[in-house]
């Protein structure tokens, strides 16, 4: 078995921090940038959270399930990360730093276990939750995952 290296991104969004903070945490546009998936979360160190939406037969499931770490509103949400029936969880923190005219994102999703089969799921899926938040914000719009 290989080592899993962390995954880690870095986005600039021309928004305040606030307005990304937002953008991560809120029902909508979770529901957006998640094609239908809603966050439902207890954001305090140690609430549960899981996005939820339509299965492919239409009833709901959960995409993926996680207990929340740090939430230090508009900096930093940390979040254990469990992507469907998997038991392995892993680690996702978001940082914002405000930067002149745009926030500076920093995904870091580390603490692999080893055989994680969602690791590529996830390597494959951020950038595009990132790029479709980033064009959210900046334009009011967003894309279709694929």
């Amino acid at each position: 078995m290989t080592h899993q290296a962390p995954l880690k991104y870095i986005f600039y969004i021309a928004a305040k921090p606030e307005k990304v903070w937002e953008g991560f945490v809120s029902r909508e546009s979770n529901r957006i940038i998640f094609s239908g998936a809603e966050l439902q979360a207890d954001f305090k160190p140690g609430g549960l959270l899981a996005w939820v939406g339509a299965g492919p037969d239409g009833k709901p499931m959960t995409y993926v399930r996680g207990k929340v770490l740090r939430f230090e509103p508009p900096r930093v949400f940390q979040y254990t990360f469990a992507m469907g029936q998997n038991d392995k969880a892993s680690r996702a923190t978001i940082e914002l730093v405000p930067e002149t005219e745009a926030t500076k994102v920093t995904v870091t999703h580390d603490e692999w276990a080893e055989d994680d089969p969602t690791y590529a799921a996830c390597a494959d899926g951020w950038p595009r939750i990132l790029s479709r938040l980033k064009t959210l914000l900046e334009t009011g719009k967003t894309f279709k995952p694929h």
